[in-house]
């Protein structure tokens, strides 16, 4: 259905090299590199690995006998295997584990089920329990959630727990982090190497930072909560090579867009979707994170993107704990690979209501939209915004449809207020919203991107059409079971803002 929306125009773009493909040509950096971030605090650090073994493994010494992916790898290292192959089961050690407030009281309920009601966790300083979902809100069994998270935090004495407890003033509440997936990258709990489990889709996200991380359900995640461990099938690994200079009206959304356009929602069904390429080099950590965030909505057991310099002055002022990145062999075997030139790609949208229902922006320029949202773990980081602003101020005009506008953390809304736009002479992203008319910026949370109780800021309550930075566009998800939902980048978002219909943001950035 979607491949055909944009048949013409997408095979200059790509090319893909059927399965089993050896490769010689894309792992230029060595197989393994250990870094060590600069310590925060002076708490002891400890070593995340295995314990030395006599004999040296090949998945911990770099030399391979057996040619591995980055994932395999991972996998390798976390269950103590010299090698591993796609298909095989193997019990993974788990470096972290996150939940939040939608999932943790039905995990924590199977954990105390299963262990004991007085059973403790294997480790409350690998357990990050966010409060991000359904917070602003008078809903009683949401508020609910959050205070079953409080209760069994206090009771386990669970080190990262990002609280909530002032609702009519988040900055009231310095622990309060906002969104799950950006919290985690911004408090220094992604790292290369690493194994990392969360009781939601989108923690895949954290496949930015060369690790290996994907959502489990609660029942999976009350095991990891007592063991530590996790029975996972190790995943066959599509690869994207995408190279070519990035156009100045691209976004890491259209990037994705256009892959699950090209491999349906279904392409990479339990597979891993590593990511390389000049292009790829290119991208800041937070596009990194848009990237490898949506591989799920492909079926995507994980995504990643092969550590680098880029990575590590992320990291550095981020954790203490030592970690060692990983990066697929010279002779990796990949199921597929599949090159893309970005340099002649256009902006992109997904209409309703499939995220693979791809079609160029400029072919979408009759429809009339309702409104725009920005925001969610994947189009409402500080680039996003400052992406968006980057539109508005490129116009000088106001905003036509009401512009609605979610940080995805604490920290993402300071940012809004206070860091100024290239270009704007000294003006933030706030001013140039407030400018262009847009709705002031909400509290950070998820806001309407799941749709939540009735009350969530956002929420599509009418069957309206809404141009979203979001990353599901199904029936319902935003709210309204009839609304209409197409998903775009920030630039896209802001450029459909300025005129009412789904706008390619080349008509305010040229």
């Amino acid at each position: 259905m979607a491949s055909s929306a944009i048949a013409s125009s997408s095979s200059p773009f790509i090319n893909k090299v059927q399965k089993d493909v050896g490769l010689s040509t894309f792992s230029s950096q060595p197989s393994f590199s250990l870094h060590t971030a600069k310590k925060r605090n002076s708490r002891k650090i400890t070593c995340v690995m295995a314990p030395q073994q006599t004999e040296r493994k090949p998945a911990t010494s770099g030399s391979v006998k057996t040619a591995m992916t980055m994932t395999e790898k991972i996998f390798a290292r976390a269950s103590e295997k010299p090698m591993l192959s796609p298909g095989e089961n193997v019990w993974v050690n788990v470096d972290v584990l996150m939940t939040h407030d939608v999932c943790g009281p039905g995990t924590f309920g199977i954990f105390k089920r299963e262990f004991g009601q007085n059973a403790k966790v294997w480790d409350r300083e690998k357990i990050v329990i966010i409060p991000d979902h359904y917070i602003f809100t008078t809903d009683d069994r949401a508020n609910r959630n959050v205070d079953i998270c409080r209760d069994f935090s206090m009771e386990q004495n669970i080190k990262y727990f990002y609280d909530i407890k002032d609702l009519g003033n988040f900055k009231a509440n310095p622990d309060y982090k906002g969104v799950c997936h950006v919290a985690l990258a911004q408090e220094g709990h992604c790292r290369p190497g690493e194994v990392l489990l969360g009781t939601d889709s989108h923690t895949c996200t954290a496949g930015a930072f060369g690790q290996f991380a994907t959502g489990i359900g609660n029942t999976d995640a009350g095991f990891v909560l007592g063991t530590g461990k996790l029975l996972l099938k190790v995943p066959p690994t599509l690869r994207f090579v995408m190279d070519g200079e990035m156009p100045d009206y691209l976004l890491a959304k259209d990037l994705i867009l256009q892959i699950i356009g090209e491999i349906s929602v279904s392409g990479a069904t339990y597979k891993a979707m590593e990511f390389v390429g000049s292009t790829v080099e290119s991208l800041t950590m937070e596009e990194r994170m848009t990237l490898c965030n949506m591989v799920v909505e492909a079926g995507g057991k994980n995504g990643v993107v092969p550590a680098d310099s880029t990575t590590y002055k992320y990291l550095e002022d981020k954790t203490s704990t030592p970690y060692e990145a990983v990066y697929s062999d010279d002779q990796a075997r990949f199921l597929s690979q599949y090159r893309f030139d970005v340099s002649k790609l256009e902006p992109l949208v997904a209409k309703p209501h499939s995220p693979d229902n791809r079609a160029l922006a400029r072919e979408c320029k009759d429809v009339k939209i309702d409104r725009v949202y920005i925001g969610s773990c994947t189009g409402g980081k500080t680039e996003d915004f400052l992406a968006a602003a980057k539109v508005f101020l490129a116009s000088g005009k106001k905003v036509k449809v009401p512009t609605f506008l979610v940080p995805a953390t604490q920290k993402v809304w300071m940012d809004v207020y206070s860091l100024p736009v290239p270009g704007s002479g000294g003006k933030t992203c706030s001013q140039i919203f407030e400018e262009a008319g847009c709705d002031t910026p909400a509290s950070p949370s998820c806001g309407a991107c799941l749709g939540g109780p009735k009350d969530t800021y956002a929420r599509l309550n009418e069957p309206q059409v809404c141009v979203s930075t979001t990353n599901r566009n199904f029936p319902g998800r935003m709210g309204h079971k009839e609304g209409q939902i197409y998903l775009a980048s920030p630039y896209t978002a802001a450029a459909s803002a300025l005129t009412g219909f789904v706008t390619d943001p080349r008509e305010f950035l040229q």
